[in-house]
C-alpha cells in the first residue's frame, strides 16, 4: 500500500521536496545572518543593543513558530505583501536566528580572551581581530550545535503548510485528503523527511571530520612558529 502511494505520487513529492530544501536553505542562511548579528548585540557593551537582543530571544523562544508564521503572513499583509515562500522563509529565519544567536554567543565567549587581547596588542582593530582570529575558531566550535539546529529547522519548515504552501508536508496533506489513506501517506512523507535529514547529517559529519583533521596540523604549525 505504501509502495503504491509512493509510485503514484513521487513526482509531486519530489517537487515538494525540492521546495522544502530551497525554503530551508534560504531560511537557515538568513537565520545565520540574524543570529550572528544578535550574538554581537548580546556580547556588546551597549545596554540598548544588549537589551534588544535579550528581548528578541525571549519573545521568539517563548512563542510558537506557527504563530510567528501566521503573524508574518496574515498580520503584515496590510503593510507589505509577502508570498507564501518568503513569509515562511523569513519566519523560519527569525525563529532559528534566536537559537543560532545563542549558539554563536556561546562559541565566541568560549574563545580565550587572551587571544583578543594579544590581537589588539599587535595593532589589530576589534572588528579585524574578531574576523581573523575569533570567528574562525568560534564557527568551528559551533558546527555540531549548528548542525542540530539546522536539522530542527528542516523539520520545522513543515509548518509553512498551514499558510497554504505546497512543501513536502503540505503536499502530503493534500494527497492524504484525496486518497483517503492518511496513515500510509504520512508514512511516505516521513520517509522523505528521514532521507533529507540523513543526507544533511552525513554532510555535517563529514565537515566536522574534515575540520578535526585539519586542527592538529594547524596547532602543530602554530607551535613550531612559536618555538
Amino acid at each position: 500500500m505504501i509502495i503504491d502511494i509512493f509510485l503514484n505520487s513521487y513526482p509531486l513529492f519530489l517537487k515538494a521536496t525540492w521546495l522544502t530544501v530551497q525554503l530551508t536553505a534560504v531560511a537557515l542562511l538568513l537565520g545565520c545572518i540574524v543570529g550572528l548579528i544578535i550574538a554581537f548585540f548580546r556580547i556588546s557593551n551597549s545596554k540598548p543593543l544588549n537589551y534588544f537582543a535579550h528581548l528578541y530571544i525571549t519573545v521568539i523562544r517563548g512563542t510558537p513558530l506557527i504563530v510567528q508564521i501566521c503573524i508574518l503572513y496574515f498580520g503584515l499583509a496590510n503593510m507589505v505583501t509577502l508570498s507564501q515562500f518568503w513569509a515562511g522563509a523569513i519566519a523560519l529565519a527569525v525563529h532559528n536566528g534566536a537559537y543560532i544567536a545563542e549558539i554563536f554567543r556561546g562559541s565566541i565567549q568560549s574563545i580565550d580572551r587572551g587571544q583578543m587581547e594579544a590581537s589588539r596588542s599587535l595593532g589589530m582593530s576589534y572588528p579585524l581581530a574578531m574576523r581573523r582570529i575569533i570567528l574562525p575558531q568560534a564557527f568551528r566550535r559551533a558546527i555540531p550545535s549548528l548542525g542540530n539546529q539546522f536539522i530542527i529547522g528542516l523539520k520545522d519548515s513543515s509548518l509553512v503548510a498551514y499558510v497554504g504552501m505546497q512543501d513536502l508536508w503540505g503536499t502530503g496533506l493534500g494527497e492524504a485528503a484525496s486518497n483517503y489513506k492518511q496513515l500510509e501517506t504520512y508514512m511516505v512523507v516521513g520517509l522523505y523527511y528521514l532521507v533529507l535529514i540523513m543526507l544533511f547529517t552525513y554532510f555535517v559529519n563529514r565537515l566536522e571530520t574534515r575540520l578535526a583533521k585539519g586542527r592538529p596540523q594547524k596547532q602543530a604549525k602554530d607551535a613550531s612558529v612559536a618555538a
